[in-house]
């Protein structure tokens, strides 16, 4: 990196800094201000939507404001200070500038984000788990450290990792050092965090749990084994006391939607110092996969309205994989937006699509990226105007079979074809059953123009939306 880029990005960083410093005392008026400066920043336009999105927070006082200000107030200095340059400088303004510019040179956008297995290994056996009959095997740190040079050649310094149980393997800290420059996301099921683990979050600070939950005590226990609910208690309450921010990660099922869906559920995660919720939806795929297990189509439409309605009214950040599409503009994988690689280098589009052409040990992340299987996912993409239907897996199920038997060249794992033969006339009438809700709830929602919680941007066109 050049002088002029070193300096350029100083001063990004100390601006930021500074602005978020102020951000937990100063005046929603300046607050408002400092918005119109942050937005000269970055050169992509979608990222100038988003700024443009936080001022309206601002000014409409939101419940987000409130988060932010507790999420600044409350979290350890370094750590903030890490979360500050390492995710709102590196990733979201640098980050987006060199993705630009690496577009320009390469000729495809890369995606925000990659999701990563460093293992399939794990001390639980949760019933349905997507990722249950992978080999149980290890990707090797050299080639994990390869990756995270290689992202950030290509301006992505957000990583988020899962498995397996990732704390299984006890050199990941050594990976999060050797990196400090990049955020860390890593889904854990908590059985492994304990004091001396917090206080390695803490020294590091550019780690940020994200823990596995079911809903509460009965849910959680009912499919993690008895007791692991009260052990996962003890581990917010440890990250919160030692000033970490700290993600949940739900699994919307048939069985648990109406506690995932209630206030009585997001206040207890409130009080317990959870900032971000990602919410997941069961697809059957993995191990003992279980058409009765996925959230009907009414169900999933009732987690679209209620997500509408927390974020409207909680002061909490929330991510929902499936019904977000309107927020990403439809599918998000094979590069467009993230990619998943796992424990045996398997380059998946999605973390649910268990196919793949290639392997990262023999092939560099770009190739891996610009595959042709993962070009025509792109190409297709979005597959319908209706950004409520945004999946090729369960809402277009027959394009995601020509991707999975005719593109891909093989499955990650023993059983994954099942979702595209045996179960494929059970998820057709799911899609069918769900895009009649769907279409509705679109044709509403085009007709009111009601306001979305994040920006939607212009409509796609093209393959790098």
């Amino acid at each position: 990196m050049d002088f002029y880029q070193r300096a350029k990005r100083y001063s990004i960083e100390k601006f930021t800094t500074t602005a978020f410093s102020l951000l937990a005392n100063t005046s929603t008026e300046n607050l408002i201000r400092l918005t119109y400066l942050a937005e000269r920043i970055p050169q992509k336009e979608s990222y100038r939507e988003k700024i443009r999105w936080i001022r309206t927070l601002f000014q409409t006082d939101h419940p987000g404001l409130a988060i932010a200000r507790r999420v600044l107030s409350e979290i350890k200095p370094h750590h903030r200070k890490k979360i500050i340059s390492n995710f709102i400088v590196n990733q979201l303004l640098v980050g987006t500038n060199r993705r630009k510019a690496f577009e320009s040179e390469m000729g495809f956008y890369p995606p925000d984000a990659m999701l990563i297995s460093p293992t399939m290994r794990c001390n639980l056996n949760c019933h349905g788990c997507y990722a249950g009959i992978y080999p149980q095997e290890d990707l090797p740190y050299e080639v994990l450290d390869r990756l995270m040079g290689e992202c950030k050649e290509m301006g992505i310094h957000l990583v988020l990792m899962t498995g397996g149980e990732p704390f299984l393997r006890k050199d990941l800290f050594d990976l999060f050092e050797k990196h400090e420059d990049m955020i860390f996301q890593i889904y854990t099921n908590a059985t492994l965090i304990d004091e001396k683990m917090i206080d390695r979050f803490v020294a590091l600070g550019n780690v940020v749990p994200a823990i596995s939950l079911e809903g509460l005590r009965e849910e959680t226990d009912g499919r993690r084994g008895r007791g692991q609910f009260d052990r996962i208690v003890k581990v917010m309450d440890g990250l919160r006391k030692s000033g970490i921010f700290f993600a949940v990660s739900t699994t919307q099922t048939s069985q648990n939607t109406d506690i995932l869906t209630s206030d009585a559920f997001i206040d207890f995660l409130v009080e317990k110092g959870c900032i971000l919720q990602w919410n997941f939806h069961y697809v059957p795929i993995g191990r003992e996969p279980d058409l009765s297990l996925m959230a009907t189509p009414e169900q999933r439409s009732r987690m679209r309205e209620r997500l509408a309605y927390f974020r409207a009214t909680k002061p909490m950040l929330f991510v929902d994989f499936w019904n977000d599409g309107c927020l990403t503009q439809g599918c998000i994988a094979a590069g467009r937006k993230y990619f998943h690689v796992n424990a045996r280098g398997d380059v998946e589009p999605c973390v649910f699509c268990h196919f793949a052409s290639d392997n990262i040990k023999e092939k560099s992340l770009m190739e891996a990226l610009n595959s042709p299987l993962f070009r025509e996912i792109r190409s297709h993409q979005p597959f319908s105007e209706n950004f409520f239907r945004p999946c090729l897996l369960i809402d277009h199920p027959q394009q995601g079979r020509e991707f999975a038997l005719q593109h891909a060249k093989y499955f990650t794992h023993e059983g994954a074809e099942q979702l595209f033969t045996d179960f494929a006339q059970a998820i057709d009438d799911y899609a069918q059953a769900y895009g009649e809700i769907a279409e509705a709830a679109w044709k509403e929602k085009v007709e009111s123009q009601s306001p979305e919680p994040y920006p939607e941007g212009k409509k796609v066109v093209g393959r790098h939306g």
